[in-house]
């Protein structure tokens, strides 16, 4: 008996002992192993008397009880510490600020809305916003669409499943932000001026074209405008924008649905030697299209056309930051390539500014 009892305290004394992991493993085994010192005493019991193998068998039975709880116990109080230490040894300083190669750059689409809005901004214009997700009404009705237009068709607009009734309220992807100036004069009382830059959706992709792009288009409805105003709004714009103070300028007439009259506005350009140089040449580069408002848009949004009347244009984002920066592709500008931001990306704390600079 008194071996059980001797045996049980020296147990305890180097559990409680113990300061890791390993070593309360090597006290295990030395207790509980094979070669261990309790299985050792379990080993004896046959050759003892009934009674007697009794006795023993439930002391070491108790024994082999108390040590397996006190290494559970002691197990999990060394692990937790185990887990704090490294917990502390591995943790960071998330207020210190990011390594010079981990740096982010501005993508070139933030860069030129921030740009454009400075300008019109500067012009009195503000930024209305609206859902990607439209309805036939406004995406096409509203802005007067006639039913068999090119545009309604499946294969250049993304319609959605719906099972609402009513043609003007089939579901879809915008296909451009004009919805927005809808739902502008729709909920606004004139005067109106607003710019609108956001994604516009249309099934086609190539080097020119993707099925998802970014548009801005502009709104301005009062009693007195009229085509002087737009074509002086737009050519400043213009001038601003590529930063090119003698920037000939022409408007050829064209044809959209809600404006009328319409136009396109041409920039001059330089393509000799290959290359495209914004500003005085030979040549003549399209750049957006524009037009007094349609009177029945206006009646459509509950504006009178005898009292009211306005210029809206629209142009590609993607498409005037190619001309600007050189960029040669618009499919990279939604590839996700690191190298490429980094080499066409903006400095994050150079924002755009008419005081400083575009």
């Amino acid at each position: 008996m008194s071996q059980v009892i001797q045996l049980k305290s020296e147990l305890e004394q180097r559990i409680n002992a113990a300061n890791d992991l390993d070593s309360l493993e090597k006290i295990r085994v030395d207790a509980l192993g094979k070669k261990g010192a309790i299985t050792a005493l379990m080993q004896n019991l046959g050759a003892m008397q009934p009674e007697e193998r009794k006795a023993f068998g439930a002391q070491v039975n108790e024994l082999k009880d108390n040590v397996t709880r006190l290494l559970e116990d002691r197990f999990k109080t060394l692990k937790a510490g185990a887990i704090t230490a490294r917990l502390k040894a591995e943790q960071q300083d998330m207020t210190l600020p990011v390594t010079p190669q981990a740096k982010g750059k501005i993508h070139p689409i933030s860069q030129t809305v921030d740009e454009m809005i400075a300008i019109f901004a500067d012009m009195g214009f503000t930024v209305a916003e609206g859902p990607d997700i439209e309805d036939d009404f406004h995406n096409f009705t509203a802005l007067n669409f006639p039913e068999a237009h090119p545009a309604r068709a499946m294969h250049d607009t993304f319609y959605l499943p719906d099972a609402t009734e009513g043609k003007d309220k089939k579901r879809l992807l915008r296909t451009h932000t004009s919805p927005v100036q809808i739902r502008t004069m729709m909920s606004q009382k004139p005067p109106i001026r607003i710019i609108i830059p956001g994604r516009t959706y249309r099934s086609d992709y190539d080097m020119t074209h993707t099925p998802m792009f970014h548009q801005l288009e502009g709104l301005v409805i009062d009693k007195s405008t009229h085509m002087g105003h737009l074509k002086g709004c737009l050519i400043d714009f213009c001038k601003t924008f590529f930063g090119v103070n003698e920037l000939p300028t022409r408007f050829r007439p064209s044809f959209f649905p809600f404006t009328e009259p319409s136009a396109e506005m041409d920039i001059g350009c330089d393509r000799s030697g290959g290359g495209l140089k914004i500003g005085a040449g030979k040549d003549w580069l399209e750049i957006l299209g524009c037009g007094m408002v349609h009177p029945n848009v206006l009646k459509n949004c509950g504006i009178d056309p005898d009292v009211y009347q306005g210029f809206a244009f629209g142009m590609g984002i993607e498409r005037v930051a190619m001309l600007k920066y050189g960029i040669p592709d618009l499919r990279t500008f939604f590839e996700g390539d690191t190298r490429w931001l980094d080499h066409y990306g903006f400095d994050a704390l150079e924002r755009p500014n008419l005081a400083t600079g575009l």
